[in-house]
């Protein structure tokens, strides 16, 4: 873990549940150690000594606050369509890892309408994939709630599908991405592309699509 989430960095802090039991129970950190933090929001890096360590509770002063971006250099916005979120979830850390700038989860015409998000959800996971790879910040989420709201919010964009284009190396596009469900786009959403690309491959799972596309961009 590169280091600790916490929301409030404050000059003391006092640290419970997993964190706690990261530190005295992983890394079995003892008194006057120094440990780092992140809220993933400012690009601060807070660098915190511990005064107290229980069973129970750690208790934290800061020492040190730098300015310390670990930002994605390029800039990719992936619209998804809805899947199983069993699979988007499994997903989302690799994509973090990668460099996502921003997801929005689109309920295309072939999305399941009862896949629900969760945000609190994706917020968590995102939060322990930056622990554990350094990014500074989070991946910027949105949801909307049909194909015809995205097209009229994004009017430009790029459709991934298979009559398109082979997608370059250091393809560069600050457009959204569509990335289609399992079940592909139905004919009304094709009607509505424009710039349409394909990866040189076999038959993607929407998942391994996601991951793919954001490889071969920001890799």
């Amino acid at each position: 873990m590169q280091f600790l989430y916490f929301p409030t960095p404050n000059t003391q802090i006092v640290l419970t549940g997993d964190e706690h039991k990261y530190l005295f129970k992983v890394r079995r950190i003892k008194k006057d150690e120094l440990v780092k933090v992140r809220n993933l929001k400012d690009d601060y890096l807070y660098i915190y000594k511990i005064d107290e360590i229980n069973k129970k509770e750690a208790f934290l002063s800061l020492i040190e606050k730098k300015h310390s971006p670990n930002k994605p250099h390029k800039f990719l916005h992936l619209a998804w369509c809805v899947i199983d979120p069993k699979n988007i979830e499994k997903t989302l850390p690799s994509l973090n890892e990668i460099g996502v700038s921003k997801i929005s989860f689109v309920y295309c015409d072939f999305s399941q309408k009862n896949f629900k998000i969760k945000l609190e959800r994706i917020e968590k996971i995102l939060i322990n994939s930056c622990q554990q790879c350094g990014r500074s910040n989070l991946i910027e989420i949105e949801i909307i709630n049909s194909s015809k709201e995205f097209f009229k919010k994004y009017p430009e964009f790029i459709a991934i599908d298979f009559n398109g284009k082979d997608l370059e190396l250091n393809f560069s596009t600050r457009k959204p991405i569509l990335i289609g469900p399992e079940g592909g786009f139905s004919q009304n959403e094709r009607e509505n592309f424009i710039q349409i690309y394909k990866l040189k491959s076999f038959i993607l799972r929407s998942e391994t699509a996601t991951v793919a596309i954001a490889s071969k961009i920001l890799i």
